[in-house]
C-alpha cells in the first residue's frame, strides 16, 4: 500500500515542540490521589513494588520451565555472588554527582533482593542488610544533583519491599527515615513546582524514585505519601508529551532506555501497588516508542547515536524493550538470542535487572513484527530512518533527523544524516562525550543560548555534523528543522525543512533523503539564497579514507569502498578537512575522524544540490 505523511512545517521562537501549548493542553493521568485514597487503595501485601506474591509465583514457575527466564536467573546469581565480595557503599562523590554510588546500590538491590525473594538465603539477607545500614547512614543523598537520590531511593525502597518483615527492625526504621529525610522532604521544593515537573528524563527517575519511597513508607507518613504520588502523577506528563505522536524521544536512544525504564518501573508500581498504573502505559506514544528502540540500533550494533546518546549498544538483551514484550506479546521486544547467552559472559548486569526478570516472566508471545523499512517520526526531534529489512545483505541504515540545539541533550544538527552499508558506517555522528571530563575544567556544559559554551564542541554544533552550514556560521540554536514530507512507496523518502536553522542567510533551503537503490542514497538539497548568502557548505563527518575521483571521491574503510557524486554539479571539487586532532582539546579524540566539505553554488535562483552516496 503506498502512503504518504505529510507534515506541516511551522517556525517557532523554540525548539520545543509541546513547549508551544499550555500545561492545561496535556493529555493527563488519571489522578484523585489522596490519603483517603492512598489508605483505601494500597495492597496490604508484600512484597508491592512491582512484584506481587501472584506475579512472584508465576515468576517461579517459569523458572523450572522457560529457559529465558532460567538462564537471566542464573545470570542474577552470578552477579548476587560478586557483590558479597566487594567493599559497601561509601559516600564518594565523581566531580559533582553521587549518581555512580546510586547506581551500584540500584544494581546491588536488584541482584541481591531478586535472589532472595526466590531462595531465601540468609547470607543474601544479611549483604542487604548490611547495604542498607551504609547508605542509610549517609549524610545525604546528593539532593543538588537530584538524580542521585531519585536512584538511590529506588534502591532503598526495594530492598525494604522484598525483604518486608525478616530484616532486623531497627535497619527498617533507620531506612524508613532516609526515605522520609533524605528523599521524599527534599523532594517537595520550597517553591516552584520542582524536579517532579521536569521536561526530561529526570521526571521519571525523580519520580519513579520518590513514588517507590512513598508507596514504601505509606503507613508511616501516609500525608506526606500521597502528596507525593500526586504531585508525581500531575508531573508526569510534562515528560511523557515528548513521546508523542508517533513514539520517538527527544534525547536520543540511550536516553530514552533511562527515562522509559524509569516509566516502566512506575506504571508497574502503581499497577501492584494499586491495581492501575493511573493511565501510563496507554499515554500517547509511550507503546509506539517500543519500536523506536528498535529502529535506533542500525545492523552494526551501533545506536544511531544522535544528542548525546551512546555509541553501541551492550551484549546483553534489553529489559527495558522486555517490559514492552510482556505488554504486547511481540516477540521483536525479547531479544532472546541475547537473554541466551552464557551467563559467565553477560557480566555485570543492568541495575535494573531484577525489575527485567519480572517483566521477562510476564511475556507470552503472540506475535512478531518485522523491521520497519521505512519509518518516520515527527515530535521535538523529528526523525526518519530507512533499512533494507529483517534480511537484508547490504545492511542498509539511513537514519536522518531534523531538530535544533535547543532541546534536551541537543546538538546543532537539523538536517544531519548517518549512513551504513555493509557494515561500516560512513557517514558518523561524533556522539556523546564524559560529562564529569569536561565539567571539571569548569566548562559549561549545559548552555543552551546562542553563545552558549556548549557550541564550541564539535560534537554539538554543525561543523561536527553531516548538514549543511552557511557562511561559516553556526547553526540558529532555537530554530527547528521540521519534517515536513515522508513517504515509504514507490520509492522511500524524506524531506526536511532546513531554513529556521539557517536563520536569514537563506531565503530557503530543504533536504530530501531519497533510497533509490538497494544500496545508494540520494541527497538533494534545495536552496534559495539571498543578499545574505555568501557561502553554502556540504558536509559530511567520516573515518573513511576519502581520495579525489572523476564527479566526487571514493572512501574506502574495512576492505570496503563507497562512491560520493556530485550528481548536480559533477565538477566542484569535494574536499577533506582533517579532525584528528579537534580543533579543541576538550573535543572527542576519534582517529581518522574527517569532514568531507562541497562547496555549493551561491545563485540568486533556487539551486538544487544533489549527492548520490553508494556502495561499490
Amino acid at each position: 500500500m503506498n502512503f504518504k505523511l505529510l507534515f506541516v512545517s511551522i517556525t517557532v521562537s523554540l525548539c520545543l515542540y509541546s513547549i508551544t501549548h499550555s500545561e492545561e493542553s496535556f493529555h493527563r493521568l488519571e489522578n484523585s490521589m489522596s490519603v483517603e485514597y492512598l489508605q483505601a487503595n494500597l495492597s496490604k501485601q508484600h512484597p508491592r513494588l512491582v512484584l506481587t506474591p501472584k506475579i512472584e509465583a508465576q515468576l517461579k514457575a517459569k523458572l523450572k520451565s522457560d529457559p529465558v527466564v532460567q538462564n537471566v536467573y542464573e545470570a542474577i546469581r552470578l552477579n548476587a555472588k560478586k557483590i558479597q565480595n566487594e567493599d559497601l557503599l561509601e559516600r564518594k562523590k565523581t566531580g559533582r554527582r553521587l549518581l555512580g554510588v546510586s547506581r551500584e546500590m540500584l544494581y546491588r538491590m536488584n541482584m541481591l533482593g531478586m535472589v532472595y525473594r526466590m531462595e531465601k538465603d540468609e547470607k543474601i539477607l544479611k549483604r542487604i542488610n548490611e547495604e542498607l545500614i551504609a547508605v542509610c547512614n549517609f549524610s545525604d543523598w546528593n539532593p543538588a544533583h537530584f538524580l542521585d537520590v531519585g536512584e538511590m531511593s529506588l534502591a532503598v525502597a526495594l530492598a525494604l519491599d522484598w525483604t518486608h518483615g525478616e530484616l532486623p527492625q531497627s535497619t527498617v526504621k533507620l531506612a524508613q527515615q532516609a526515605l522520609i529525610e533524605k528523599a521524599l522532604k527534599p523532594g517537595i521544593p520550597a517553591k516552584g513546582k520542582g524536579r517532579s515537573y521536569a521536561q526530561n528524563n529526570w521526571n521519571q527517575v525523580c519520580n519513579g524514585g520518590l513514588v517507590a519511597a512513598a508507596l514504601t513508607v505509606a503507613e508511616v507518613e501516609p500525608e506526606l505519601a500521597a502528596r507525593t504520588i500526586w504531585r508525581a502523577l500531575d508531573g508526569l506528563p510534562v515528560a511523557l508529551r515528548y513521546y508523542g505522536p508517533d513514539g520517538s524521544h527527544h534525547e536520543g536512544s540511550t536516553y530514552w532506555n533511562y527515562a522509559t525504564v524509569y516509566t516502566a518501573a512506575i506504571s508497574d508500581m502503581f499497577t501492584s501497588a494499586f491495581g492501575t498504573d493511573f493511565g501510563i502505559y496507554t499515554y500517547p506514544g509511550i507503546a509506539e516508542s517500543a519500536m523506536y528502540r528498535v529502529i535506533m540500533t542500525a545492523p552494526s550494533g551501533w545506536y544511531y547515536n544522535y544528542g548525546d546518546c551512546g555509541n553501541k549498544r551492550g551484549s546483553n538483551g534489553d529489559f527495558t524493550l522486555a517490559w514492552f514484550g510482556a505488554k504486547t506479546g511481540n516477540a521483536t521486544y525479547v531479544e532472546k538470542d541475547r537473554f541466551l547467552r552464557d551467563p559467565k559472559e553477560m557480566s555485570k548486569l543492568d541495575r535494573l535487572g531484577g525489575l527485567g526478570l519480572v517483566w521477562l516472566s510476564q511475556f507470552e508471545e503472540s506475535k512478531k513484527s518485522e523491521i520497519p523499512t521505512v519509518w518516520a517520526a515527527r515530535g521535538v526531534n523529528p526523525v526518519a530512518v530507512f533499512t533494507g529489512g529483517n534480511a537484508d545483505p547490504h545492511g542498509y541504515y539511513l537514519g536522518a533527523k531534523g531538530g535544533c540545539g535547543a532541546v534536551n541533550h541537543g546538538n546543532m544538527d537539523g538536517g544531519s544524516f548517518i549512513f551504513e552499508l555493509n557494515g561500516v558506517r560512513w557517514s558518523i555522528d561524533l556522539g556523546k562525550q564524559d560529562y564529569n571530563t569536561i565539567e571539571q575544567t569548569g566548562f559549561n556544559l549545559w548552555g543552551k543560548t546562542q553563545d552558549a559554551q556548549r557550541w564550541q564542541l564539535l560534537s554539538k554544533n554543525n561543523f561536527g555534523h553531516s548538514t549543511l552550514t552557511v557562511n561559516g556560521q553556526q547553526h540558529v540554536v532555537d530554530g527547528k528543522v521540521e519534517l515536513i514530507g515522508f513517504q515509504d512507496k514507490p520509492t522511500p523518502q524524506a524531506t526536511f525543512d532546513l531554513k529556521s536553522s539557517l536563520g536569514d542567510a537563506v531565503t530557503s533551503a530543504k533536504r530530501t533523503f531519497i533510497k533509490d537503490s538497494p544500496t545508494s542514497v540520494t541527497i538533494t538539497d534545495t536552496i534559495q539564497s539571498n543578499a545574505h548568502t555568501e557561502t553554502i557548505t556540504w558536509q559530511m563527518m567520516t573515518v573513511a579514507d576519502v581520495k579525489p575521483a572523476t564527479g566526487g571521491a571514493i572512501l574506502q574503510q574495512d576492505g570496503k569502498s563507497l562512491r560520493l557524486e556530485c550528481l548536480s554539479h559533477p565538477n566542484i571539487k569535494v574536499t577533506t578537512v582533517s579532525l584528528n586532532p579537534p580543533p579543541m582539546k576538550l573535543d572527542s579524540q576519534i582517529p581518522g575522524l574527517k569532514r568531507i566539505e562541497i562547496e555549493v553554488p551561491v545563485k540568486s535562483k533556487p539551486v538544487e544540490f544533489r549527492v548520490r552516496l553508494s556502495g561499490i
